[in-house]
């Protein structure tokens, strides 16, 4: 069997597989449409984000058997024609799901105690003591929307602190010791926070906009390890700058283009000069983020650590052998 991989991923991955007698080629460089001239040659595809595989590729892979997707999300692939064209979808949320928990628990903690604003202004000479006094976390009542993989393992990265967990999941009984499972109403009555782990659906695409956040009784902290287009990034501005939203922790931002390895074409020079608050073409609600230090951004790495690169080729490796060996 033929496996094309178009994207990189760890080692471990193509040695495991011609080790279980898989045929692997690379190409991490080709145009979407020189992959589809050859696609019909392969039974399999490795890929993480690199390009949408829709119907137009997949009737061009006519003997694909299997498409495995190094990374939690299925939403570059039109998940419903592949399954009705026969091939098994691989996805790995097992493989990160721990590096997405830490991550949400180190931006939270770092926003509730001033981290990244305290650490640049002693950098600076200024020794802010009471204007860099912090929050606890115990006494809190977390919202979690999502209940997967990621929202279970940040759930149980609370388990730790005095704080109530509950859950919102369109799923029904996925409450478990870590996390109560509410109505997103009583979540929305209740939350001192907000966690974000839902993957890109209809449902989820811009999923907090104004309406959603005013529902929120009290004002409340926002975390996003999850997807950036479902969080309307100009309502949230406008949260954050009334008080609405105490402040975010964004890894996603709906900026991102499909890739996930790209925000929008920025040259640094030009990045530069935004920061220091000359004018730019990019979009002013970024801006407001960039320059917020109630806000922390990260590059689309809540599960991009040493261990879950392993992790997440492993798990793939696993998925195909049980299947195909």
């Amino acid at each position: 069997m033929k496996i094309l991989h178009l994207d990189t991923n760890h080692e471990l991955l193509i040695n495991q597989l011609n080790d279980l007698g898989f045929t692997n080629h690379e190409d991490y460089k080709s145009s979407k449409q020189d992959v589809e001239a050859k696609i019909a040659e392969y039974k399999g595809i490795i890929i993480r984000s690199r390009f949408t595989i829709d119907e137009q590729f997949l009737d061009k892979a006519i003997n694909l058997k299997f498409i495995g997707r190094v990374g939690a999300g299925l939403e570059n692939i039109d998940c419903e024609y592949a399954e009705k064209k026969g091939v098994t979808l691989f996805n790995a949320p097992e493989g990160n799901r721990n590096a997405v928990g830490e991550h949400a628990l180190g931006m939270l903690l770092s926003l509730f105690n001033k981290l990244n604003k305290a650490d640049k202004e002693v950098r600076q000479g200024k020794w802010l003591r009471e204007a860099n006094r912090g929050l606890e976390l115990d006494g809190k009542i977390i919202g979690l929307i999502g209940y997967g993989n990621m929202g279970k393992a940040f759930a149980k990265k609370l388990r730790g602190f005095d704080v109530e967990v509950l859950c919102y999941d369109i799923k029904a009984n996925v409450g478990d010791d870590n996390c109560r499972q509410v109505s997103l109403k009583k979540l929305q009555e209740k939350a001192d926070i907000l966690s974000l782990h839902t993957p890109q659906t209809p449902l989820t695409l811009e999923m907090v906009n104004a309406e959603f956040i005013n529902n929120f009784k009290k004002p409340f902290w926002l975390i996003n390890t999850a997807r950036g287009k479902s969080v309307v990034t100009e309502d949230l501005v406008s949260a954050l700058d009334s008080g609405k939203i105490l402040g975010a922790g964004l890894d996603v931002l709906e900026y991102e283009k499909t890739s996930f390895e790209n925000l929008f074409k920025i040259d640094e020079p030009k990045f530069r000069w935004m920061r220091k608050g000359k004018k730019s073409n990019l979009p002013e609600a970024f801006q407001y983020l960039v320059n917020a230090d109630n806000v922390i951004l990260t590059p689309h790495v809540a599960g991009w650590t040493v261990e879950s690169n392993i992790k997440l080729a492993q798990t793939i490796v696993n998925k195909i052998k049980a299947k195909f060996c």
